[in-house]
């Protein structure tokens, strides 16, 4: 449905500006990385493109992992909530900001594998130590599921909050093998 005049126009907008942006994203990415690593120690340099690659690919992930899991849970819940009650009818504006706003947030919620992997390869952070705060982990897994979804349902909080801790037990391990590598290259 188009509820105000011009809306599908915005909206034809907005899906190009969106599209123009990820189009672009891999030259914007470039050049700031070619700003920062003159800045950059060798050891922080060797971090750099698997950083980049490895969050391309979630971010990636992420966007499918919406796509086909969060986006049709999210509508199919939202449908029948009060079917009975109501006849759902949505504006083309709202329905698309509703599955961007859950994609980008979910893409960027499976960076954190990557934040994991980079702060343990900096010696920051130990697997160990991650690996004691799981309980912490899943109380926040939680609270982000809730925040980051934009719908009330559920069902799309529980598969978000699932999704990151499971990044995060993936990340956990990502640093141990780092740890573990780093030993051995030391020994």
């Amino acid at each position: 449905l188009q509820l105000a005049p011009g809306e599908f126009l915005f909206v034809s907008i907005k899906v190009a500006g969106y599209a123009g942006l990820t189009i672009a994203l891999p030259y914007v990415l470039y050049e700031v990385l070619a700003f920062v690593l003159p800045g950059l120690t060798s050891r922080e340099r060797r971090l750099v493109a698997p950083a980049v690659a490895g969050s391309a690919l979630l971010f990636a992930a992420g966007l499918a992992f919406a796509w086909w899991a969060l986006v049709p849970a999210a509508l199919a819940f939202l449908v029948e909530y009060g079917a009975d009650v109501v006849e759902p009818s949505w504006s083309i504006e709202r329905y698309l900001d509703f599955v961007l706003l859950l994609m980008v947030a979910t893409a960027l919620a499976f960076q954190l594998p990557v934040l994991q992997l980079l702060l343990g390869a900096l010696g920051l952070i130990k697997a160990r130590a991650m690996l004691a705060a799981w309980r912490w982990v899943v109380v926040v897994a939680a609270i982000a599921g809730a925040v980051l979804t934009p719908s009330t349902d559920p069902v799309t909080m529980l598969l978000l909050s699932g999704a990151i801790t499971a990044l995060f037990l993936i990340g956990v391990g990502l640093v141990a093998m780092a740890e573990r590598f780093k030993s051995s290259a030391s020994s």
